[in-house]
């Protein structure tokens, strides 16, 4: 599946089971912001679908985690789930993308910022970093990692 780099957008999405923190970019800036928190919950497709619809979306970034010896866990396994089962309801392409440390770097930023947050704040600045870290790899890459899919 090949992705439309023009006039669409890219969220990132770090899942999880009790919330899905999601970012979103435009192409081709490729500049992530926090976007929303979901609960995953029986209105989670319809509720990423909306956004899917409204934000024109083109590709779907997930974090992929794994522990610190880069294996796969049961987290992994859930969220290879997920992806796929999204893909196929949305249509859309997923890339995955490592997720390490992405949500201890999301809550140092903010507890440096010395405001109140709660975890849904973490998951959706978390996304943004998977998204980030997509978009540098794409770039260092030469944009071929609209090739690699699940």
């Amino acid at each position: 599946m090949s992705v439309n780099r023009t006039n669409s957008s890219v969220i990132g999405l770090d899942i999880g089971t009790v919330r899905i923190g999601v970012a979103k970019a435009y192409w081709p800036d490729g500049i992530p912001t926090p976007y929303t928190t979901l609960a995953n919950d029986d209105s989670l497709i319809a509720n990423l679908k909306q956004i899917i619809d409204s934000e024109n979306v083109s590709l779907l970034v997930i974090g992929l985690p794994r522990n610190m010896n880069s294996q796969s866990t049961k987290q992994t396994d859930y969220v290879k789930r997920f992806a796929k089962g999204l893909s196929k309801t949305t249509g859309l392409p997923v890339r995955f993308q490592d997720e390490a440390v992405t949500s201890i770097r999301a809550e140092e930023e903010l507890r440096a910022r010395g405001k109140a947050y709660d975890k849904g704040d973490i998951d959706k600045l978390s996304a943004s970093y998977i998204l980030d870290d997509y978009f540098h790899a794409d770039r260092r890459e030469g944009f071929p990692l609209e090739h690699k899919s699940i």
